[in-house]
């Protein structure tokens, strides 16, 4: 089937999820992060996870800031990390995260060839419409779906449905671009076609399903029109 919309996951995928870390490390306010950083952002990213699973397993669900501010929370202790104002300029920085080199340009590709473009997030909405707005993607997407419009975080297959209920057409008309491979292996499963965005070079999550293409960035989604 054609391929009519694209759409992105957000944190990892468009978005930096490391900068804000990266940044706070070159500021002198924060030299304690100097060494950690790269640590420190790993662990906070993999805690960010983990909470959003364990609450939609424990159907407990909470929205995408209160899961952030958590996973940051157990990643400075985990470092031995407890400033108050580290704390807070890395919370301030992950609201205005950087986005990949390649996005904005890969985006106007694909707004050129006139195809449907989202982001479907585990993101609150404000919080992804600061961070559209931060990294110069306005005009650059048809929509931004969060889901917080249905109450639960991905994989779940509610999630997903949100892109066919907004753009019509079946699953296999979506193109689903995501760095995280078990999100990935989740849309493939739901019946998308899917892109792993593998910037790491990681071995393939053993799930239901697996991801119809692996790329190392997004240079050239815009070659799947």
């Amino acid at each position: 089937m054609p391929i009519t919309t694209f759409v992105f996951d957000a944190y990892g995928t468009l978005f930096d999820v490391n900068s804000a870390a990266a940044r706070a490390a070159q500021e002198p306010a924060h030299q304690d992060l100097k060494e950690v950083w790269p640590a420190l952002a790993r662990d906070w990213r993999l805690k960010q996870l983990q909470y959003t699973w364990l609450r939609t397993v424990a159907d407990r669900h909470c929205d995408f800031w209160q899961v952030t501010k958590d996973g940051l929370d157990w990643a400075m202790e985990a470092h031995g990390l407890s400033d108050e104002n580290t704390r807070a300029r890395l919370l301030a920085l992950y609201r205005e995260l950087s986005a990949y080199p390649e996005v904005v340009g890969m985006l106007k590709a694909l707004k050129d060839r006139g195809v449907a473009t989202a982001i479907l997030s585990n993101g609150s909405p404000q919080l992804l419409d600061e961070a559209v707005t931060s990294a110069g993607l306005d005009g650059l997407l048809n929509a931004v779906l969060s889901v917080e419009a249905v109450g639960v975080f991905k994989p779940h297959a509610r999630v997903y449905d949100l892109v066919c209920q907004l753009f019509g057409g079946t699953p296999d008309n979506v193109l689903f671009v995501s760095s995280n491979g078990w999100d990935a292996a989740g849309a493939a499963g739901y019946g998308f076609q899917t892109v792993w965005v593998n910037r790491a070079g990681e071995p393939v999550d053993r799930l239901y399903a697996k991801p119809h293409h692996i790329l190392s960035d997004l240079a050239t989604i815009p070659e799947f029109t």
